[in-house]
């Protein structure tokens, strides 16, 4: 019978030090591109087998956890911290994995689908790009449409002038590395870094003049990858969003 105990014991220090190796593994993925250790493709290997580890680990847990309730209690406590280890590690890659399902395979979200605005001084910053800074036509516009019907332009009652400034002052605010500032032509360029692995994206944010106010247009798209997994579209609702608290808060 202490035998038994012990190889429980043993099999659920083994699954838990597997999952942090397999969460380990995870972190890295990302930070190994970030730093320019291997290309995003390595990446996304090293992800994607770190969740197959984990999914692995979580039923070795639940067995371990089933074994311990009758063999050996000491072991049951591991086995619940080798299953929550899993099931946090787990979350991420699982949750970026529905959302590529949910969302299209598409990597360039805008404003304005007919007249997008276009990219100038990042184009030379995109020379090694797999991605091109042409937009994608009408085909790309129908996809967005359907995933992002809440992606539009945004109308506000200020002045170009300070329409721009608003813009300027929001794309520093969001972290974003300024490419271009052109105030005679209404147009701000940046690139937005991707917090885990890193990933380049560039925006384009567009100011016209309006009858009575301006119309702001932004542009972000990815350099590399055929899916954002939402990416774009979500740094753009957050550019709005962010832009009339600005706008607000100084009235």
């Amino acid at each position: 019978m202490m035998m038994q105990r012990k190889y429980v014991i043993y099999f659920t220090i083994v699954i838990v030090i597997s999952g942090l190796c397999c969460a380990l593994a995870a972190m890295v993925a990302g930070i190994g591109n970030r730093f320019g250790w291997w290309d995003f493709h390595t990446g996304i290997r090293f992800l994607k087998w770190a969740a197959y580890g984990e999914a692995a680990m979580i039923a070795g847990s639940l067995i371990s956890l089933a074994v311990a309730v009758f063999k050996s209690k000491s072991a049951i406590l591991m086995s619940l911290i080798g299953t929550i280890i899993g099931l946090t590690a787990l979350a991420i890659p699982a949750s970026m994995w529905m959302i590529a399902h949910r969302v299209p395979p598409i990597h360039d979200i805008t404003t304005d689908t007919e007249n997008t605005p276009k990219f100038v001084a990042i184009v030379k910053l995109r020379k090694d790009a797999s991605n091109p800074v042409e937009y994608g036509g009408q085909q790309v516009a129908k996809l967005q449409r359907m995933a992002y019907p809440d992606i539009g332009p945004l109308i506000i009652d200020d002045s170009p002038a300070r329409a721009f400034e608003l813009a300027f002052e929001t794309a520093q605010k969001m972290g974003w590395e300024i490419a271009n500032a052109d105030t005679d032509n209404g147009l701000i360029e940046a690139t937005a870094t991707t917090f885990w692995f890193g990933f380049k994206d560039d925006v384009a944010i567009r100011i016209t003049a309006q009858e009575h106010g301006s119309r702001i247009d932004v542009r972000s798209v990815s350099r590399v990858g055929i899916s954002d997994i939402g990416t774009n579209a979500k740094r753009i609702r957050t550019f709005v969003k962010l832009l009339k608290k600005i706008q607000s808060s100084h009235f």
